[in-house]
């Protein structure tokens, strides 16, 4: 059975046992403040475990796109190196809410593994919850039950509630769960050791395939468990796992999930997979991160040094990293990969498949850069070994090159090794420690419990008409971040736009009586609209009346329409391959990310704000249609955008229905004439294939153009009011050229008169050629210029300047390429303990370097410490 057979069976099992089959969700989340990533397949449906949404069908069954990278699931360092794990995978998954309970969940199970798959009875064991003295929960005698008539006794395990009491976090819907585990060993292994004793032993062969979650309480902020109104089942199965045991493999990576990708890289590599750990692991980390990189950009999340962005560059240049080290790929490889997955899977998960050029250019340029990068580290660590007195590198300089380079602590270790030079590991480890410290300290956030006043129904949002609205507080929690005390606040309807799409949530106030208390932002958590205020009203159960604030949302709405015109006008005048990759909307700017592979030229900009303006001039009325199915959507032309999550009913914002048609669930001027005008006033790439504009309209836009033209006029004043302002400003700019050529040349001449008196006043010290001197030159580039020339006159140079450059403070110490061969000195060292005496700090190669400080008045003392340093009076 192949694994699209595997796939298909399982989805077609639980359809016939009345479960609506549901589409993968995208691998980035957009409104979950506490995950970065889909790390399970039950994050789609959170809501409908918290209450916030109804389920329309209460059995749903998918295979869900899981990332475990970062939080408490990061499995990143153990990939490659077992045969297990895996940063993307795919769970198949079935749920019933508030429907069947243990019962059908357990016997389906059991059917679906051991009459469908055929999977050996003898060989699977299951685990239930063991029971747990702190929470006061007693063992699952309910699931044990249930298995004995499946099972028999002795393959019925009890389990820790680390490995048998499933948590969606430090608070939240939870319950016990019960694991299918199959063992996979040789018969010869079998009987030497029973497989009960391996269980949850993290032996590869012994390993758990399914996780029932019997979801039944609610885990408080206090620790506390409450039973839920409702008992729900979360079912997860790694398909990965599950084909490595159907198709009689010793490891997920040997199964036709990956093999296609293996055979490529080791067939271009020019070496076999089995017969050499160091390349098995490096194809296996290659194989594996393709996918995670591919399908994290396909559902929109580009590489970058922040956020889901630097994790996802994290994965790709570790990706980069082995095939570079172990495999030889010094040129970009990683990107021939995507093509063949995207054809694997295009059944499935269509997405890759339909970006396919675009990915693959994201990764191609992704590795140029990030080769270029290994470059520059493989050329710092030959500084640091050069300049180094001992055989160990310090664990702050392997700190720096894992954190600046993407070097990790093996790829540092082996470089070393190699060299005859060792690391130290603890000291690395240390310094991670105080980043993760520090990173845990920003991020630090305290959440109280819900505390519920009125009925707990889901918030109307009424912000599409109306900008104030009656309204009653249903739940509010209290939260600390960054020390300051803060309320989250929920009503039963609300004009406020809560943060989505791009576009920033409302701000306003809440007014109960005589108080008028600001509500600071607007925000979603999953499907929950919340308010942020800093106290709340005196009188919690009685009316209150929510207002917006009237100016920043029509100015934010102002700039979302046209950010509507913009993306149309960028797919006329750039081409159909335009995609929206991102977006930020406010009352101040409008911010659009873009698929384009090359900048966009002046005249390709001004073509789209002609285009955008002409459609304000036209004042175009808004069609908005809510509740649109979603083929009906599409039907009209509406572009659904890649790593968005949509439902079944969708709203249409449409301005022109031959010009643009988007599906969009922000805020909107009733016609274009009220955006007044749009201007772009920046144009820079985001990303490898990823271009953004910035723009303005409206007020904003009033606001530059009166700044340009006050610029304009005060050009005019300090020119003398010219005829042609451009002809005037090119002379002016014309003689500037011809000026500064003219000082170079006389820098030059100093500089030469300087280097000849210098040269006069070398003295032979201890075998060494010294020159200490303050001097005073106009800039840095002729202090580099003078210290170059003297290197060349003297092989054993030591020079030492205590400068004046342009009436501040620096230091520069050359090293002679003779005296650089000894390692004697280290022009780096020296400068830094030099530049204390200038209040500055600096650094460089270990035969130049340079520092800059503030105390002009201390480079007299420089000299003096050069001379106590070296044992030289000065």
């Amino acid at each position: 059975m192949n694994a699209s057979e595997i796939r298909r069976h399982f989805l077609t099992f639980f359809e016939a046992r009345g479960h609506q089959i549901v589409p993968s969700a995208p691998l980035v989340l957009k409104n979950d403040p506490s995950l970065l990533f889909t790390n399970s397949g039950m994050v789609q449906f959170k809501d409908f475990f918290l209450g916030n949404e109804t389920p329309k069908s209460r059995r749903i069954a998918d295979t869900q796109k899981c990332l475990r990278v970062s939080g408490k699931h990061n499995d990143l360092e153990d990939v490659g190196l077992d045969t297990y794990h895996h940063t993307m995978f795919e769970m198949l998954g079935n749920w019933s809410f508030g429907d069947y309970f243990k019962k059908d969940a357990i016997s389906w199970a059991w059917e679906l593994l051991t009459e469908v798959y055929k999977l050996p009875k003898e060989r699977l064991y299951v685990t239930v919850f063991g029971g747990d003295k702190q929470d006061g929960l007693p063992v699952d005698e309910e699931a044990i039950e249930l298995w004995k008539k499946h099972v028999e006794a002795e393959r019925i395990l009890h389990g820790k509630k680390k490995d048998n009491f499933w948590e969606m976090g430090e608070s939240g819907p939870c319950g016990p769960c019960s694991e299918i585990h199959i063992d996979l060993r040789s018969q010869a292994e079998v009987a030497a050791k029973p497989g009960r004793e391996l269980v949850n032993n993290d032996h590869p062969q012994v390993v758990e395939i399914w996780n029932l979650v019997f979801i039944q309480f609610n885990r408080l902020a206090s620790g506390a468990l409450e039973p839920l109104p409702q008992k729900h089942v979360d079912t997860g199965m790694g398909f990965e796992r599950l084909c490595m045991a159907i198709q009689g493999k010793k490891s997920n990576y040997d199964t036709d999930v990956f093999s296609p990708l293996i055979n490529f890289i080791a067939g271009r590599a020019g070496v076999s997979y089995g017969t050499d750990q160091k390349t098995d692991i490096a194809i296996r980390v290659m194989a594996d991160h393709v996918r995670a990189v591919s399908f994290a950009i396909a559902d929109g999340q580009l590489p970058s040094n922040t956020g889901a962005g630097y994790v996802i560059r994290r994965i790709l240049r570790r990706g980069i990293r082995y095939g570079f080290s172990y495999l030889n790929f010094k040129e970009p490889f990683f990107y021939q990969l995507v093509p063949l997955l995207a054809e694997q899977l295009k059944d499935v998960f269509p997405e890759l498949h339909q970006q396919l050029d675009y990915v693959s250019r994201v990764i191609h340029e992704e590795e140029q850069n990030f080769l270029r990068t290994l470059d520059r580290g493989l050329k710092r660590i030959d500084e640091v070994l050069k300049s180094m007195s001992d055989k160990t590198i310090t664990g702050e300089v392997a700190f720096e090159l894992y954190d600046t380079f993407g070097f990790p602590l093996d790829l540092t270790s082996l470089i070393a090794r190699e060299r005859g030079y060792s690391v130290d590991e603890k000291g690395f480890t240390a310094e991670m420690a105080k980043q993760k410290s520090r990173s845990k300290a920003d991020a630090a956030k305290e959440t109280g419990d819900w505390v519920q006043v009125g009925d707990e129904i889901k918030t109307e949002f009424v912000g599409y008409e109306h900008l104030q609205a009656p309204a009653r507080l249903t739940r509010y929690r209290k939260i600390r971040q960054k020390n300051k005390e803060l309320y989250q606040v929920v009503f039963d309807r609300t004009p406020f736009y809560a943060e989505s799409g791009g576009q920033v949530g409302d701000t306003g106030i809440l007014i109960a009586g005589e108080e008028r208390i600001p509500i600071l932002d607007t925000r979603k958590e999953n499907e929950l609209i919340v308010h942020l205020t800093d106290r709340l009203p005196a009188s919690k159960e009685g009316a209150l009346s929510l207002e917006v604030d009237r100016k920043r949302r029509m100015l934010t709405m102002c700039n979302h329409s046209a950010t509507h015109l913009l993306h149309a006008a960028l797919r006329t005048v750039l081409g159909k391959h335009v995609e929206q990759k991102g977006s930020l909307v406010n009352d101040q700017v409008l911010r659009f990310d873009f698929s384009h592979f090359a900048a966009v030229t002046s005249d390709e900009i001004r073509k789209v704000e002609v285009m955008v303006n002409e459609r304000i001039r036209q004042n175009i009325v808004l069609n908005e249609q809510r509740n649109v199915p979603i083929e009906k959507a599409k039907s009209l032309g509406a572009m659904a955008l890649f790593g968005e999550k949509y439902g079944e009913f969708v709203r249409v914002i449409t301005f022109d229905p031959a010009y643009s048609v988007e599906l969009c669930g922000g805020t909107h001027v009733p016609s274009t004439g009220h955006i007044g005008l749009f201007r772009i006033v920046a144009e820079s790439s985001v990303a490898a294939g990823v271009r953004r504009i910035e723009a303005v309209t409206a007020l904003g836009a009033e606001n530059y153009m009166n700044q340009s033209m006050e610029t304009l006029e005060q050009l005019e004043e300090l020119l003398k009011h010219p005829k042609d302002m451009v002809a005037a400003t090119r002379s002016l700019l014309e003689e500037k050229h011809q000026l500064e050529k003219k000082l170079e040349s006389l820098y030059l001449r100093q500089a030469n008169q300087m280097k000849e008196e210098l040269a006069r006043k070398v003295q032979t010290v201890d075998g060494i050629q010294l020159i200490m001197e303050r001097v005073i030159v106009p800039n840095a580039e002729t202090l580099k210029n003078l210290a170059y020339g003297l290197r060349a006159l003297f092989p054993d140079l030591l020079l030492i300047l205590a400068a004046s450059v342009d009436e501040k403070p620096q230091v520069c110490v050359m090293v002679g390429e003779q005296l650089a061969g000894t390692n004697r000195y280290h022009a780096g060292n020296l400068v830094r303990e030099l530049a204390k005496e200038i209040d500055g700090g600096g650094g460089g190669q270990p035969f130049y370097a340079t520092a800059g400080g503030k105390n002009l008045s201390g480079l007299d003392a420089v000299l003096l410490k050069a001379g106590t340093l070296l044992g030289i009076s000065k």
